[in-house]
């Protein structure tokens, strides 16, 4: 089964606000879907970045995948980050063969006839917890809104962004406590600060006196505490802070993450499939992360093809027993055929079905693509 092209499709219309300083809108373009073509089938994956850039690293890596052997997803994806080194590595080009890793690890299920799960290693679960993943807003704002995805059935829950460490200790604390309050006792919360928003104003200090905070509202974990290359500073607050810390996804290939587990800065670890690599990459992240201590959970601020691998990476871990859901993002709850549903403890089933167990909407996909042809 020989590559013989590869299609991108940026996604637009539709994209939901990040919280970030410079926010984005609705027709800006942060997530890209690719589509491997063979002569005997098509596997699908997922870009964190514009549409632009991927197109432009799919015409650099052009001659190094065309006619290459489909069926070899760790092999191929590691010539295209071998060969295409000095031009970028862990930027816009790590990004795109994180998309075309995963479009062949689909490519493989479907051929085999089993989920790629399975074909990490073996399936440890058949279904998951989803933490629905939303901003924080004003306490009023964010009561009901939380009211709402609970009333979904989701019972884990993250919040992030927005007010949050922007304004007074006061004001960090009245979001954190209605968070609690509105989910009640028996529900996760995480609160992500959000660290690598532009021009982040808060150090080490600040987020050691913030996780005592939090763990007076026995949050799970505090998620992104600081800016995203303070290697020291996340060594130290991890080893005093009462909450569990977690990062990493602003991270790509292994190497990178490298220091970072073995200096012990995470308690949680949490690469993004859709921009560290790919599948093939984040499976090498988890494995060292299990080798020090460090949890592995998936980022997952993506598409419905980035939760699909993200659920199949999950069912490969022993110890992946949650995964990220970006709540009202209709690049994952409507460009999915049949959608996602949680069952009545709140979980979300891991798909069985062959390569990622993914079927696209074919009108959704129209809408949110302006009708490019990804397949």
């Amino acid at each position: 089964m020989k590559i013989r092209e590869i299609r991108c499709a940026g996604l637009r219309g539709a994209t939901p606000e990040g919280g970030w300083s410079n926010e984005l809108r609705p027709e800006d373009c942060v997530h890209t879907l690719i589509a491997v073509h063979t002569d005997d089938g098509v596997g699908l994956g997922s870009v964190f970045t514009n549409d632009a850039l991927v197109r432009a690293a799919l015409a650099v890596l052009e001659p190094l995948y065309t006619g290459e052997n489909a069926l070899e997803p760790e092999r191929v994806s590691e010539k295209l980050h071998q060969h295409s080194f000095w031009l970028g590595r862990g930027g816009s080009l790590t990004h795109a063969i994180s998309g075309i890793d995963i479009a062949l690890w689909d490519l493989l299920g479907k051929a085999t006839g089993q989920p790629v799960g399975r074909l990490l290693g073996g399936r440890y679960r058949e279904r998951v917890q989803p933490y629905a993943s939303l901003l924080m807003d004003e306490p009023a704002k964010l009561r009901a809104h939380l009211l709402a995805v609970k009333a979904q059935g989701f019972r884990a829950f993250k919040i992030g962004w927005g007010p949050f460490g922007r304004r007074n200790k006061e004001t960090d604390e009245l979001i954190v406590r209605t968070a609690r309050d509105t989910v009640g006792p028996d529900c996760r919360l995480m609160v992500d600060a959000g660290g690598s928003d532009a021009y982040w104003p808060n150090g080490y200090k600040w987020a050691l006196n913030t996780a005592e905070m939090l763990s007076d509202y026995d949050v799970f974990w505090f998620e992104e505490a600081l800016v995203p290359d303070a290697l020291e500073d996340y060594k130290l607050l991890r080893e005093h802070s009462p909450v569990p810390i977690a990062g990493g996804e602003v991270l790509t290939r292994r190497q990178s993450f490298a220091p970072w587990l073995e200096g012990r800065a995470f308690d949680i670890v949490q690469p993004d499939v859709t921009k560290c690599g790919g599948i093939s990459e984040e499976r090498r992240i988890a494995w060292m992360a299990q080798e020090h201590g460090v949890r592995f959970i998936p980022h997952g601020w993506n598409t419905a093809v980035g939760l699909a691998a993200d659920l199949q990476l999950a069912s490969a871990f022993a110890g992946t027993d949650l995964v990220e859901y970006l709540t009202g993002s209709p690049f994952i709850d409507e460009i999915t055929e049949g959608g996602w549903h949680l069952d009545s403890d709140g979980m979300l089933a891991i798909p069985d079905k062959p390569g990622l167990g993914l079927t696209l909407n074919m009108d959704a996909l129209d809408k949110y693509t302006r009708g490019e042809k990804l397949l």
